[in-house]
Parts: C-alpha cells; sequence; structure tokens
C-alpha cells in the first residue's frame, strides 16, 4: 500500500492508497517541530479508529514548508522501513516536465496538481487551488505546468483584514444574503466572497484569452464548493486532486525506475 503525505503550509494530510481506492484520508496541522514518532503515534491511532490494518511498502510526500520533510523521511524510514519518494527533489520523476524560465522552482503541490488533473482530464487546464494561497496551475496540452498565477487565500485575507484594521472582527467565509452588507461582519462577508468570485472568474478569463484556446477549469481545496454554488466558475470540482495526483506520480516512477 502506498501512504500519501500532502504537507502544506496550514495542514498535512496523510491518504492510504490499495491501488484501487483510498481508504481513509487524515488530516492535521502542519508543525515543522513534530517529531517522527509524534505523527505515527498520531496516524496509528486514527488509522485504528477507522479498523484498518495498512501495509504500507510505499510513501510519496509532497510539502511546500521543507523544515517538515526531513521528519515525515524519519517517520516513513523507522515505522515503514522504505525511503519515501519526494516530489521536486531530482530522484522524483516527474510525467511531464514544467516548463518555466531557467532556474525557476515550481512549488511540489502545483506539480502535483497538475498531473492528477492531466491524468483525469487531458491538457489545456487551469487549476485553480483553494489553499492558504488561491493558485492558478496553467496545464498545456501535452500535460505540462507552464505557470500559473498566485494569490493571497481566502483566509489569509480575512486574517490580514483582521489583524491590520482593529474595529474589524475576524469572521468566516460564507455566502452573503445581499451584496450591500447592512452590518460589518456582512460587509467583510461581501467584499471577500464577491471578491474572489471576481478573482477568480477574471483570472481564467485573461488566461484563456492569452493562451487563445478554450479551457477546462478544475477546482480543488475546501472552498471551492462555497464559491461554485453562487457562480459556474469552474467545470469540476475534485476533492481528492492533490492526493490523486501524488499517485500519479508514485506509478510513473515505478514503471520508470
Amino acid at each position: 500500500m502506498l501512504l500519501a503525505i500532502d504537507c502544506g503550509n496550514t495542514n498535512t494530510v496523510f491518504s492510504i492508497w490499495n491501488g484501487s481506492e483510498f481508504l481513509c484520508t487524515l488530516r492535521t496541522s502542519t508543525h515543522h517541530a513534530r517529531t517522527a514518532d509524534a505523527y505515527f503515534t498520531w496516524f496509528s491511532t486514527l488509522v485504528k479508529h477507522y479498523g484498518i490494518e495498512p501495509d504500507i511498502t510505499d510513501v510519496i510526500i509532497s510539502s511546500t514548508v521543507p523544515r517538515v520533510v526531513f521528519n515525515l523521511r524519519v517517520f516513513a524510514d523507522r515505522f515503514f522501513n522504505c525511503r519515501p519518494l519526494v516530489v521536486g527533489k531530482p530522484e522524483c520523476l516527474l510525467p511531464h516536465e514544467p516548463r518555466v524560465d531557467a532556474g525557476t522552482q515550481v512549488g511540489p503541490d502545483r506539480l502535483v496538481n497538475t498531473a492528477g488533473a492531466f491524468d483525469r482530464h487531458g491538457g489545456n487546464l487551469i487549476v485553480v487551488d483553494f489553499g492558504t494561497a488561491t493558485t492558478f496551475d496553467v496545464v498545456a496540452a501535452d500535460g505540462a505546468y507552464v505557470g500559473g498565477v498566485i494569490a493571497p487565500g481566502v483566509n489569509l485575507s480575512l486574517e490580514a483584514l483582521h489583524m491590520a484594521a482593529a474595529a474589524l472582527p475576524h469572521v468566516d467565509i460564507a455566502k452573503p444574503q445581499r451584496v450591500v452588507g447592512t452590518n460589518t461582519v456582512a460587509c467583510m462577508q461581501s467584499g471577500v466572497f464577491w471578491g474572489y468570485i471576481g478573482l477568480v472568474r477574471e483570472i481564467c478569463t485573461r488566461i484563456k484569452a492569452e493562451r487563445d484556446r478554450d479551457m477546462k477549469v478544475i477546482a480543488t481545496g475546501g472552498l471551492a464548493p462555497l464559491f461554485q454554488q453562487s457562480e459556474d466558475l469552474f467545470d469540476l470540482f475534485e476533492e481528492d486532486l492533490t492526493m490523486h495526483g501524488l499517485t500519479v506520480i508514485h506509478e510513473y516512477n515505478k514503471e520508470n525506475a
């Protein structure tokens, strides 16, 4: 079985893949000081709760937080007796090499999303990922990552607004009943919600115009369904796109070892 680990700036997700389906997906906060032993204690406790006895033979890691990779490597080596594959490292092969400016290091999460989206939907895609940052990944017809856009994440924007303006409260993102708010919370929610609707639509429109072709827009990340319920921003929503991408990259490396 494969243990796929996606470490983001806010959360780290572990999924167990048996070759045909994910048996379970576990989520914890990202913390660079968490030790290999702490990972295993948390992981083994939750796996038992799901009634799973996984036989982990392989581990693949995608991490946007470099400092956590060492302890995740130790975790894989100590408890599963395997050397993990780390996306972005030279030994990790990609199904399609990115085409970007020389010397540019593409985030592992973007490479993984590209691989997963192309495997499921082919090329000419825009992948919108609602994470700590809101990213737009452009996938060419042949499956290569060819660039994208990075914008502040939705929750990050709300937190910054709250921290920079003492009079403004911390609010949760939600679809407002009206555009014009009649209280502070409603005003903030409207600004963020409709602001991001406009941001996503405008950026996707400009990407399509710049590339002069029709492109399918794939959304992933926890807040994507919230925005999709109001406007037809996306062609598809893929909840497990990143994890699927990790299985695609792992399989490609096994076939080309």
